[in-house]
């Protein structure tokens, strides 16, 4: 079947819409597996906002914290692993070897993993002060993972 360049357009639109539209309706599945890995790697202070209609970068954040950077890293590693396996990978990664602020950018959600005192240095939490916070289910019965 041929198009002509003006149905490619069209094509190309509507198959967008309906990507980002099936990427809404699981936005939240994926928040809370993100925090579910957060939680079981022994990652605190787990924080997610909304942001819809204040970013026109993503829709939501999580923001975390781990005890150093070895561990903010391999939170971030398993968060990758895990969604990875649900076929979801990320647009762009960063600070993965530094380990001090970690970034992982899902397109509809962005994952900020700090070190405590970055965290508090940076203050996403006052920048993004309009969000919404969203409630996450996080199941805390399951055995943590050292």
């Amino acid at each position: 079947m041929r198009y002509n360049w003006l149905e490619k357009i069209v094509f190309r639109k509507q198959a967008k819409f309906l990507l980002y539209k099936n990427m809404k309706r699981t936005s939240l599945e994926t928040l809370n597996a993100i925090a579910q890995v957060i939680y079981d790697k022994k990652g605190f202070n787990i924080l997610a906002l909304d942001v819809q209609g204040l970013s026109s970068i993503t829709d939501f954040l999580i923001i975390a914290e781990g005890n150093v950077d070895r561990h903010v890293s391999s939170i971030g590693r398993a968060i990758v692993e895990e969604l990875a396996e649900k076929g979801e990978e990320p647009v762009h990664v960063e600070g993965l070897k530094v380990g001090d602020w970690v970034v992982l950018d899902y397109s509809t959600i962005v994952v900020h993993l700090f070190c405590p005192g970055l965290r508090e240095h940076y203050a996403l939490e006052k920048l993004w002060s309009e969000s919404k916070i969203v409630d996450l289910d996080i199941d805390v019965s399951k055995p943590v993972i050292g």
